[in-house]
């Protein structure tokens, strides 16, 4: 019922890794009344999302080596995560020695996202296996997200920005 209700994630699992469908029923009592008070200031917290993302674009847009997230310009984004993608010339193993020196250097980030397909559900009970989907796979293994909140400082971001560029040339 646990794995269930946490989106098919075992117990001590990592995060994205699922063992079977499951759902996103995780709030408790408490949650929900702190949930309540911050949807009274959506409209701030989503202008300062949108600012925080637009902060990390126009930093990093002019980079050969990273590929953003491309939204329409009729598109309100609700953003939760900024996740950056790292070219063709980089491997998982590159992105992964990448996660590892910003995570050194004090800069939360992680791994963002793994294919739906490969998690232990669908490869078990659908029999999917590696190379099914070989472009989601590809871009899976090159994108991570970033630090990223409606908190953020232009100042945090110029760090995460400067040590990632400082990383991928």
């Amino acid at each position: 019922a646990r794995s269930l209700r946490n989106q098919g994630r075992a117990e001590g699992a990592t995060w994205l890794a699922h063992e079977r469908l499951g759902y996103n029923y995780r709030i408790s009592e408490l949650q929900a009344a702190l949930g309540y008070v911050q949807v009274q200031r959506i409209d701030e917290i989503l202008r300062e999302r949108e600012r925080a993302a637009m902060l990390y674009t126009e930093r990093l847009k002019d980079n050969p080596n990273l590929i953003l997230q491309k939204i329409e310009p009729n598109v309100d984004m609700s953003w939760f995560v900024f996740v950056v993608r790292l070219t063709d010339r980089f491997s998982r193993q590159d992105r992964d020695n990448i996660l590892s020196a910003l995570t050194g250097k004090g800069i939360g980030c992680n791994a963002y996202f793994a294919p739906i397909h490969l998690q232990k559900f669908y490869v078990e009970q659908l029999g999917f296996k590696e190379g099914d989907l070989p472009i989601t796979e590809q871009i899976g293994q090159r994108s991570f997200a970033v630090p990223f909140s409606s908190k953020i400082t232009e100042q945090q971001i110029d760090t995460v920005c400067e040590t990632l560029e400082s990383l991928v040339g």
